[in-house]
Formats: C-alpha cells, structure tokens, sequence
C-alpha cells in the first residue's frame, strides 16, 4: 500500500468482524459496482457448469446463482486481482496471506418469494481453518431482500448440517460431527441475526461458519449480487462425507494440505 493510503478496512470492523462474525463494510466495492453489473449480466447470458436455477415449479419469480467463473468473465477476474477485496480479506482474517477460494453469482428478480435457507458455507466446502471471509456485494438497493447472518455463530462447538437449496434435502448423511439447523426466528431470545440495508457496492464480510440466510425478494427492483470468498494462512484442504460444493474434480491435494495455488492463487501478500 502508498504511503498516506487508508487501510480498506477499520480496527472497528475487524473487531466487529472477529467478534460477531460478520461486518458490514459500506462502499468497499463503491468504485466497481458498474464493472460487477456488468459481469453478472455476461454470466447470466453465458452460464456455467454450475449454474442453477433454485425454485421449483409453481414457485414465482427467478432465482440464479452461478460460482467458479472468475477465470473466464473478464469484469470479475478485473475485481479479484485490481479490487480491494483481497487486502480487506486478509486484514478480517488477521492473515498475511489472502488466497482467492472462488466467485459466486446470486441474482433473485423481483417477485421471487423464496428465501435463500439458513446455512453455513463451510460444510460444503473442503476447506478448514480459522481465516475465512466472504463479501456478499449487492450492485442494487436492497432495502428487503437482504443477507441476514447470526453473530457468534462461527463460533459454534459444530458446524451445521446443510443442505440442497433446491430441494431441502440433506447434503450428507447425519452424523454426530453436525448439528441440527436451527430456526433463529423461532428463537430469537437465543439467536441475534444481523441485517443491513444496503447500497451498491457496500459489502458485508462473513466467516465460512457463520449461519446466514437471505429473505425473498418481494420487491419490483433485482436484487443482484456477487461474492468473493478468500482464505488465508491457516487454510488447508480437508475431506467431507460426500461431495463438495464448489466439488473442483481433479484437484489431488491431500487432508492437510495447502490449497494449490495454480487453482487458488495468492491475491495479496502483506
């Protein structure tokens, strides 16, 4: 970083970040809203293996998301490497290091009534480690359709048990390394979940483990947003009961391992 440069993330924000395991960050994306719009549109028009659509028939409105396209759309390979969601990362995460995971794409048009389920990323991922961060970057106005996170939840004894958003189902089979999904609007004396409303290019950074959800889009306006997930020092890769989400087939890397970094490139290093 120049002399005289702010840092893009505040002592504030890392604590709150540390503490709560999730922060909003206003504006940290401000200056790459158009370029996102953009990228989300090409990925719309030119999706993915792992596109999706994620509401069943009879089900109103339009639910996409799409992941692991940052090598081949050219506005999000720009956001990975010119952006300041890297050095923000690795400052959350306390780490010297911040390794890009992936990219994801998560659009809900309007009218579309269908909540994104409660959830933690971690359990589908074939990452552990304690130095995670995503930014969820809505590139609209989003006054209802927002990410709600629960505080302290990514510090909890076990992770949650996912499971497929499409059909509900469970991702792996049940077992005593996973706990129950609980139902934090059921239990809100137990449970305080953050929300935000939220402008263009702010960002709210959450831990892997963190609970999160996402209410329907209800409104007239799109509700677009991108995400960038980075890891950091003490990430290795590490096996699940059955496949991943992102799966990354042929990646031959061993429990224990650092993520390779031909796939996983180191995007800031302090």
């Amino acid at each position: 970083m120049a002399a005289g440069m702010l840092e893009p993330v505040s002592p504030e924000q890392v604590r709150a970040y540390q503490k709560d395991g999730a922060v909003l960050l206003p504006g940290l994306f401000a200056d790459w809203v158009e370029t996102l719009r953009t990228g989300i549109e090409r990925n719309m028009r030119e999706p993915g293996p792992y596109a999706a659509e994620n509401l069943n028939p009879g089900e109103s409105g339009r639910f996409f998301d799409d992941y692991c396209n940052w090598r081949r759309i050219p506005e999000f390979t720009d956001v990975v490497h010119r952006s300041p969601a890297a050095e923000a990362a690795a400052i959350l995460m306390q780490s010297r290091t911040a390794q890009l995971f992936h990219d994801h794409v998560l659009v809900k048009e309007p009218g579309t009534a269908k909540p994104t389920p409660w959830h933690q990323d971690a359990p589908y991922y074939f990452v552990d480690g304690n130095q995670s961060v995503s930014f969820w970057v809505p590139v609209d106005p989003v006054q209802d359709a927002t990410l709600r996170c629960v505080a302290g939840s990514h510090r909890w004894p076990k992770l949650v048990l996912p499971v497929r958003w499409l059909s509900e189902e469970k991702f792996y089979a049940e077992s005593d390394a996973y706990m129950a999904l609980p139902d934090p609007d059921a239990e809100p004396d137990r449970h305080r979940v953050l929300e935000w409303k939220m402008q263009p290019g702010d960002a709210v950074a959450f831990h892997y483990r963190t609970l999160h959800g996402a209410r329907g889009n209800f409104t007239t306006e799109r509700r677009r947003a991108f995400s960038l997930r980075f890891v950091g020092d003490d990430a290795v890769y590490a096996t699940r009961p059955g496949r991943t989400s992102p799966p990354f087939p042929g990646h031959d890397m061993q429990p224990g391992q650092r993520l390779r970094e031909d796939w996983f490139p180191v995007v800031w290093r302090q």
